[in-house]
């Protein structure tokens, strides 16, 4: 399968409602990592939040899912994790959502990871 591509104005949209998704369920730690810059990443954006559990995590999931296919009519063209509910990954292509819980993104440290992009934290 070719890999769809956005133009920049509808990545940083569809940030921005996956984003609003995870801010409905109360997501905490909301950051957007700009990777469109950095070499060798494997698209142009992440989102990453944490949840209290994995119920929560699923949660957040499920609201992410709801804002964008209202909005854009999408759907994430993969999800993984959601069963075990530690890290859910949302891949949009060129916007992948990965939702956390609080010790599983201590572990996993994708910011650290990938520090060479433009991180901005998103207000509560």
């Amino acid at each position: 399968m070719a890999k769809k591509s956005k133009n920049t104005t509808e990545n940083e949209i569809l940030a921005k409602l996956i984003t609003q998704g995870m801010s409905d369920k109360k997501a905490q730690n909301i950051t957007i990592l700009d990777l469109r810059n950095v070499s060798g990443a494997p698209t142009s954006f992440f989102v990453i939040c944490t949840g209290n559990s994995p119920l929560h995590t699923q949660a957040i999931s499920d609201s992410i899912h709801e804002t964008v296919k209202k909005i854009t009519n999408e759907h994430s063209y993969k999800l993984e994790g959601y069963n075990n509910g530690e890290w859910i990954l949302m891949d949009y292509f060129d916007v992948v959502a990965h939702i956390f819980t609080e010790k599983t993104r201590e572990y996993y440290r994708l910011e650290q990871l990938w520090a060479d992009g433009i991180m901005t934290e998103v207000k509560e």
